[in-house]
């Protein structure tokens, strides 16, 4: 893709395509999911009489006359909803890759008890999601203008429409533990128990976790670390601020590669893209590439260059979620692995 090209793309194109990372393969196809999956039963938390309201993000109160049951959702939040003992009758987002298993963004969803209305941007199938009858839908947003992320400009209205309230749990220019408080907040209301063993023990985890990366960075000072995802013509690099991870990271002490302000602007503030040829133009010692499907995993980047940056020569890449499911369980690991790998970092960039 040409810059040219990538540069014509709004912002929530770019994010689609790459997340608040990269570009990546533009997801372009349109039109209705055809897979099999099919609906299963709501969470496991009992719905309660009497009247149920949220607040969201965009300040939007979400209503009903009991505690909603029948959930529609982002792939990711249904996945943090089901950590959290409430579970989803639809989703829609990357939920099952192309040999049929789930998608990383999917978390421990049992994809083949949801009813799968769209897995690729654009793809939202309104007649299903009437079908299920909801009375939620939830989802991300990626800018501080409400846009309700994989939820489809075109067809917005008429999703809208079908009459059940929307929450959207904004993920843009705040740190990690923010959307994690609020999604969590939100599953409370749904009726799970926060309380729980299982609960608090992953929020202790994610607490312990946050302390090992603060004091790896302190033991190991002037460590560089890079955010990159790799598409077949660009490589990606993002800048720290306006991710969640990134930005909670930074706070925590990680040194982080940081393209310029005005390099920045092309893509909203997100991420700088680079040929594979001048992908050197950064110094790091450790590299944290995208895992999500729509990226290039680096066990499958052939180009040259790649092989022979320092970090990649010594083995000093981990994987990066840019989009990561806000549960303490799945976002504790994140931290465990970013500490490690700036414990156990040489100083190579």
């Amino acid at each position: 893709m040409s810059h040219a090209r990538a540069t014509r793309l709004s912002r929530r194109g770019i994010l689609a395509a790459g997340g608040a990372l990269g570009l990546g393969a533009v997801l372009s196809a349109c039109g209705d999911d055809k897979g099999k999956s099919s609906g299963s039963g709501g969470g496991k938390a009992a719905a309660t009489s009497g009247p149920w309201s949220f607040k969201d993000d965009r300040g939007q109160t979400a209503k009903a006359d009991k505690t909603p049951a029948s959930i529609v959702a982002f792939v990711g939040a249904a996945a943090a909803l089901h950590d959290y003992g409430i579970d989803v009758k639809g989703v829609f987002g990357p939920t099952k890759t192309k040999d049929g298993k789930a998608d990383v963004q999917a978390g421990d969803l049992d994809i083949t008890k949801v009813t799968i209305l769209g897995n690729e941007w654009g793809q939202f199938n309104i007649e299903k999601y009437a079908a299920l009858t909801p009375d939620l839908l939830v989802t991300t947003m990626f800018d501080d203008a409400g846009t309700l992320w994989y939820v489809p400009d075109e067809s917005k209205k008429k999703i809208l429409a079908v009459g059940a309230p929307s929450v959207g749990i904004s993920v843009y220019d705040r740190q990690m533990t923010e959307p994690l408080q609020r999604m969590l907040g939100l599953a409370k209301s749904l009726g799970a128990d926060t309380a729980s063993a299982k609960i608090t023990q992953a929020k202790k985890r994610f607490e312990d976790a946050a302390a090992r990366l603060r004091a790896a960075t302190k033991a190991n000072p002037g460590i560089k670390v890079l955010a990159g995802s790799a598409s077949q013509d660009i490589f990606y690099v993002s800048g720290s601020n306006l991710s969640i991870d990134l930005e909670y990271f930074k706070a925590l002490g990680v040194d982080f590669v940081e393209p310029s302000a005005s390099v920045l602007k092309a893509s909203g503030g997100w991420f700088e893209n680079l040929s594979w040829e001048n992908i050197d133009k950064y110094k790091a010692d450790v590299i944290m590439m995208d895992n999500r499907t729509s990226a290039i995993q680096p066990a499958d980047i052939t180009e040259a260059t790649w092989k022979k940056l320092p970090a990649v020569k010594a083995g000093q890449v981990i994987a990066r979620n840019p989009e990561p499911i806000l549960s303490y369980d799945k976002c504790a690991p994140l931290l465990e692995d970013l500490a490690k790998a700036i414990e156990t970092a040489k100083k190579v960039g």
